[in-house]
């Protein structure tokens, strides 16, 4: 009897171990009873996360990095800004500075001297400087998501793909559909415009994590840890494999870049431009110049014989 009494509790206690796992993250740890989870952002530094929720993005980003650090495997091998305020993440990857609670800083310096401003995505929205940058937390509210889908043998249904979409995002990534605002379809060009938003001021919603889960399940591999299969949509019982993602940020106040983010490309543009113009202005000043020096010359030549 005793023995079948332990029996039953080891079964019990390796059933509750079996349990014990970050469904939303496959790099984090669990353990113990209640389940406990936890994620190394660092060496011999984890962070306690919440596996019944989407990860937050800088706890993401600094496991990234650390992993990166480390040689452990991180990876394997319409559109256009919806307000002209709207920018990307051309920063990509660094080793941030988060909260207590996951959220990032709003200054970020990536372990050097050089920092600047965050949003609540952790995307860079100010020009770069020294460690006395004066930054303020801004929140990211609208999203939007430029999806590419791979060939299809008929194009989709323009009025079934908003709810396809809609049931993605709420099924994978616990997102509410109510902030699906908007979602166009160009057929030639295989692309999907989806527009997240929502209200200014909300705080209950992080559409970073969404964006950061749905860029990977794209791009690279998803971070769920039993969901080896990408992201896909069910249009109308049709299977959507998406190939490509670009994310424009919006956030609640406009970022304050200048001309000093201009990259030398751009600049060098702009200065043979600017030089062409010059040059162009001179020469046709030097050859009015040289017409009006001809037809005084020839006026004088016709008025000697009249002097004579």
């Amino acid at each position: 009897m005793r023995t079948l009494i332990a029996l039953c509790l080891l079964a019990f206690v390796a059933g509750a171990s079996a349990q014990c796992v970050c469904s939303t993250m496959k790099w984090a740890t669990c353990d113990g009873s209640p389940c406990v989870c936890t994620l190394p952002v660092d060496d011999n530094v984890k962070v306690s996360v919440d596996c019944t929720k989407l990860i937050p993005k800088c706890f993401l980003m600094k496991a990234e990095m650390y992993r990166a650090r480390n040689k452990l495997d991180t990876r394997s091998s319409i559109g256009g800004k919806p307000v002209e305020t709207a920018f990307v993440d051309n920063d990509g990857i660094y080793d941030p500075e988060c909260e207590s609670t996951g959220q990032f800083k709003a200054v970020q310096c990536n372990r050097t001297e050089t920092c600047w401003c965050v949003n609540s995505a952790g995307v860079r929205r100010s020009d770069k400087g020294d460690k006395n940058i004066k930054c303020e937390p801004v929140e990211t509210y609208w999203v939007r998501l430029q999806l590419k889908h791979k060939q299809l043998a008929t194009p989709l249904d323009d009025t079934k793909l908003k709810t396809g979409v809609e049931n993605a995002i709420l099924e994978r990534y616990s997102i509410p559909k109510n902030v699906v605002e908007k979602v166009e379809y160009d057929k030639d060009a295989r692309l999907i415009v989806v527009d997240v938003k929502k209200e200014m001021g909300n705080r209950d919603i992080d559409l970073s994590r969404m964006a950061y889960y749905m860029e990977k399940d794209v791009k690279i591999l998803p971070l769920f840890r039993n969901q080896s299969s990408t992201l896909q949509l069910s249009v109308g019982g049709t299977k959507v494999e998406l190939e490509d993602i670009l994310v424009y940020y919006v956030d609640e106040k406009a970022p304050t870049f200048t001309m000093k983010s201009v990259t030398g490309g751009v600049i060098a543009v702009i200065v043979v431009v600017v030089l062409a113009v010059v040059i162009g202005l001179l020469v046709l000043f030097f050859l009015r110049k040289r017409e009006r020096a001809h037809f005084q010359k020839t006026q004088q030549r016709e008025m000697d014989p009249m002097s004579s």
